[in-house]
């Protein structure tokens, strides 16, 4: 007999629901198996984009590292350096330095005769040279009426074609650097005359209109005396008010408003803060534009929430029964968390913080607002001088059409990406280290 004709009237037969089951079962692992599909293309397409964008930032920038120099023959004539014969530093650092690399710039072209030519030949090397033959004389005074070899700082032009920036095979009039300079420069490699070194100027100098002069020193000072009073402000702040509203504000209409502020604030663009501090601490209490001070004000007032928020979710992690047994011994509540909680909580404070204070260091929007956009020369050295800070300094080295500058904000974003590596890197390194698992 068909076994089916003992089947419930109304029921599925049991043959027929295995078959259903297996069809649902292969539907869904066919579903999963797309989703970790799509899972994994979504990550290996963000990973190739950043590795595109690692890519050329890094072929754009590498270069910046070294810096060409030219070779001369320097006269220290005493005519010139110290007609005087007095040897004071002051006559020696008026003296006309330009002229000696002019002098030895012809006397080693000497078929460069006409006026425009001429002009050419001076711009083999950097305006900035006689202030390296300023600094060698005044360091050594004994080489007046001597003839020295110079290492002397080449052209941002220069530089670029020496790094294969400049393609010679373009139409001179498409080329910044002209035949004759080549013929030049080709006349100084041949002979040995021109060497790339170790860009040091990019890390001890500060900005400069001219590429091969400029460097990151004043804008890494800069971030640094900012982060540090961003530091100092924020976490003791932050820190109170986490400790305050996790453990001892009542829970009322008023404290859930302050959580929702600091929640909400938290997702409130930068520039907002810019605005606030151009209004509240430059406008109102009049403090100084374009310094560190100023700038660590908004920071710290754009930093709180994170790590408020931070803060809080460390003192959560924290087990009621650490409470209970410090009460139970006798502590009052006041030691209870500052003695038990709070230093069990703070590796994941210091993480918090340290996060907060890496999303300062990236931070531009709210620092142009305040006027750390100023062209600063000088590296600072206080609180209240002028300065700026390497976000910004990128930013105004990228709106500089010329090439030196392109090469040179990309190496800046390298620096900038290493400190904020380095950032990230010991934040995760103090979690792995203090953090205990209850």
């Amino acid at each position: 007999m068909n076994k089916q004709a003992f089947d419930p009237p109304g029921e599925v037969p049991a043959g027929r629901a295995i078959e259903i089951v297996n069809a649902s079962l292969k539907r869904r692992h066919a579903a999963e198996r797309r989703f970790r599909f799509l899972g994994v293309g979504a990550v290996a397409l963000g990973l190739l984009f950043v590795a595109i964008l690692f890519i050329d930032i890094v072929g754009k920038g590498y270069t910046a590292f070294q810096q060409t120099y030219i070779r001369l023959a320097i006269d220290f004539d005493p005519e010139i350096v110290d007609p005087a014969g007095t040897r004071e530093r002051d006559a020696l650092s008026q003296a006309d330095y330009r002229k000696l690399v002019r002098d030895s710039l012809r006397e080693r072209f000497p078929e460069v005769r006409g006026r425009r030519d001429k002009r050419a030949l001076y711009k083999l090397v950097s305006p900035g040279a006689p202030q390296q033959l300023r600094k060698i004389v005044l360091a050594d005074p004994g080489l007046i009426g001597a003839e020295s070899e110079v290492w002397l700082l080449a052209d941002d032009d220069i530089d670029m074609l020496v790094k294969g920036h400049i393609d010679r095979a373009v139409p001179e009039t498409e080329r910044r650097v002209k035949d004759r300079t080549l013929a030049w420069v080709d006349a100084l490699v041949a002979d040995g005359r021109v060497e790339k070194r170790f860009n040091t100027i990019f890390f001890t100098a500060g900005t400069s209109r001219e590429p091969e002069l400029a460097g990151i020193a004043g804008a890494l000072v800069g971030s640094l005396y900012t982060l540090a009073l961003t530091l100092l402000f924020s976490f003791p702040i932050a820190v109170g008010a986490a400790l305050y509203l996790e453990e001892f504000a009542p829970k009322n209409r008023w404290t859930d408003l302050i959580e929702v502020n600091i929640n909400n604030l938290a997702a409130v663009p930068s520039i907002v803060f810019g605005l606030l501090g151009l209004a509240v601490f430059i406008n109102f209490f009049g403090v100084p534009r374009s310094t560190p001070l100023v700038g660590a004000l908004v920071l710290t007032l754009m930093t709180l929430p994170t790590i408020i928020i931070a803060s809080r979710a460390a003192l959560k992690s924290v087990p009621p029964s650490i409470r209970e047994a410090a009460l139970g011994m006798g502590a009052s509540p006041l030691q209870t968390r500052f003695h038990h909680v709070l230093p069990l909580a703070l590796p994941g404070m210091l993480t918090g913080t340290i996060i907060g204070m890496a999303q300062a260091l990236g931070e531009t929007a709210p620092l142009l607002m305040i006027g750390m956009i100023a062209f600063i020369v000088d590296i600072p050295g206080g609180m209240t001088d002028p300065a700026t800070v390497l976000p910004v300094q990128i930013y105004l080295w990228a709106d500089s059409p010329e090439r030196g500058f392109v090469e040179r904000t990309s190496a800046a974003i390298l620096v900038l990406l290493a400190f904020l590596i380095l950032m990230n890197l010991a934040a995760v390194l103090l979690r792995r280290k203090f953090e205990r698992r209850w």
